[in-house]
């Protein structure tokens, strides 16, 4: 059975590297390029891989992402594009396909996360949705209504940390923050770092692309280069360059089979109840 997962990067820079690190080859190569490229609604395309991989550019923002991943799921349940496992497997899923990760780079917490360092999601958090008040931030679950977190099993989480060990590669397992406006100031980072203190990145996707996988009933999960310190804004300190090749190495130390082996990925439906 071919397992399938979805990847989601904000810019096409970000899907370049992961297309890197999984061994497939850029748009533009002088080489014959190992992906399918797939039109959907909203003028986006996916790119799709024989080796059970989809890679989608899926815009910045936690709006625009769960919008096009939305789509890229809905069109995929529509035609069973993707594999035979999800909605013929008895998984719980009505997706064909098993994961959707979102990927690309993000600021990093200091001390849990240098630059360089990759973050897999321990949770997915939505870190400004809700509501100041005199007595200070309130979470939406604090409201009344909805959800701004979705936690990642250690059966996923797991296994992914101990490929990029064993590879080498710095990494850290921790909560990501899903943000609609990235931190500039000494101020609000500590105002995050306060109610997320074990919080290692922060970055302006991952949320919108989980809303949008547990609507579909699949599973979830972050992984975050980190380029830059959260905190004052100075670009003049990012280093994009390094955190772009950091995702790249990790995504070729997380390459098929790993993320496509059915051993390696929770269940559906629990992961979605866990949520």
């Amino acid at each position: 059975m071919v397992h399938r997962i979805l990847i989601v990067t904000a810019v096409a820079a970000e899907a370049d590297s992961v297309a890197a690190g999984l061994g497939h080859d850029a748009p533009g190569s002088v080489r014959e390029p190992a992906w399918e490229p797939v039109p959907l609604p909203g003028d986006l395309t996916l790119r799709r891989h024989a080796d059970g991989v989809d890679l989608l550019v899926g815009g910045v923002g936690p709006a625009a992402v769960a919008a096009a991943t939305g789509t890229a799921l809905a069109c995929a349940s529509l035609t069973g594009a993707g594999s035979g496992s999800g909605a013929d497997s008895g998984s719980g899923s009505g997706s064909p396909y098993d994961l959707v990760v979102s990927a690309g780079i993000a600021g990093g917490f200091a001390p849990h996360a240098p630059i360089g360092t990759v973050v897999v999601s321990e949770a997915i958090v939505a870190a400004d949705l809700g509501a100041e008040t005199p007595d200070g931030y309130l979470a939406v679950e604090e409201l009344g209504f909805g959800r701004s977190a979705h936690p990642v099993p250690h059966s996923l989480t797991g296994p992914l940390a101990a490929a990029l060990r064993a590879g080498g590669r710095p990494h850290t397992v921790a909560p990501v923050l899903t943000v609609s406006t990235v931190t500039g100031t000494a101020g609000r980072a500590a105002e995050l770092a306060g109610r997320h203190p074990t919080a290692a990145a922060e970055a302006m996707e991952g949320f919108g692309v989980a809303e949008a996988a547990a609507a579909h009933g699949v599973p979830v999960v972050e992984i975050r280069a980190v380029s830059n310190a959260v905190g004052p804004r100075d670009r003049a300190a990012w280093r994009i360059g390094e955190a772009l090749d950091a995702l790249r190495q990790a995504f070729a130390l997380l390459s098929p089979p790993l993320l496509t082996n059915p051993t390696t990925l929770p269940n559906p439906t629990l992961s979605v109840e866990a949520k």
